[in-house]
């Protein structure tokens, strides 16, 4: 699914050449995970604002005619969606559920699953944008996100780190493939208590976090099935990594195995030698 890094890469694909565009309609397709939440022609004549991003969500804001906020699209791409600006796009297909035509282009989400949204708020601090985004953790290079901050969490955490990570409660970002990235580069097992790293261990991986997510946003993110960012280029993360995918093959730091197990339902990779 769609990570903190591709989301991100979406983002910046789409900001510049969507700011100051002007909606001139909305189609709706089959409803998704939410309904939008007002009537489609509502948005029509809006400007699109500066594209922001928060964990795994796309804030599209809208400026009405006088050039102050007036609401905005919180966009998620869900399990297996994709967004994608065309100049000449084709009719919809059957899962395209929602387009957003401008003075710049066509905004299409593409969802085969249908768990993405677009969800119309009136501000980021109202709701529905306010509950769907309360339980998120930290962004990643929040400077408020220090090593102190980062591993007193950790210490009022329970479970496995991995699934630490993965919760987003804590920092959002560190997706199945960067959580496994991320303690490989930090030498932490992925079954380690979470309220077991101490301070140093806990500010290795935070700082191996950081590096992951900076360089899977660097290299446009990873494309393992369908992913493409919003002018159809495809990710290269995925040719980087050490241990993720790369079972029983040779961990390229110390020469251990990689091994694969299961945790929520997810796979994880890790090096038996190096990772404790």
């Amino acid at each position: 699914m769609p990570e903190l890094p591709e989301v991100e890469v979406t983002r910046r694909s789409i900001d510049e050449p969507l700011r100051g565009a002007q909606v001139l309609e909305v189609r709706l397709g089959k409803v998704l995970r939410w309904p939008l939440g007002v009537p489609a022609q509502r948005l029509q004549g809006r400007v699109v604002g500066p594209v922001q991003r928060r964990g795994k969500y796309l804030w599209l804001p809208l400026l009405g005619a006088d050039g102050q906020a007036d609401g905005g699209l919180l966009l998620h791409l869900g399990m297996s969606g994709s967004l994608a600006l065309r100049q000449d796009a084709p009719p919809p297909g059957p899962h395209d559920h929602f387009d957003l035509l401008t003075t710049r282009g066509l905004l299409r989400l593409t969802d085969p699953r249908r768990f993405g949204a677009a969800v119309w708020s009136a501000a980021l601090d109202r709701d529905p944008a306010a509950r769907l985004l309360s339980t998120l953790g930290h962004e990643p290079f929040d400077p408020l996100l220090t090593d102190a901050v980062f591993h007193a969490a950790l210490k009022r955490r329970r479970a496995a780190v991995k699934l630490v990570l993965l919760a987003g409660d804590v920092v959002v970002g560190a997706g199945n493939i960067y959580a496994c990235e991320a303690l490989h580069r930090a030498g932490i097992h992925p079954r380690r208590r979470a309220d077991r790293i101490g301070p140093a261990r806990a500010a290795a991986l935070l700082a191996a976090v950081r590096d992951t997510l900076a360089r899977a946003m660097e290299v446009g993110g990873s494309t393992l099935r369908d992913f493409r960012d919003a002018h159809g280029m495809s990710g290269a993360f995925q040719a980087e990594t050490r241990v993720y995918g790369r079972e029983d093959q040779d961990c390229p730091r110390c020469g251990g195995i990689v091994r694969r197990i299961v945790q929520a339902q997810r796979s994880t990779y890790y090096c038996a030698g190096c990772q404790t």
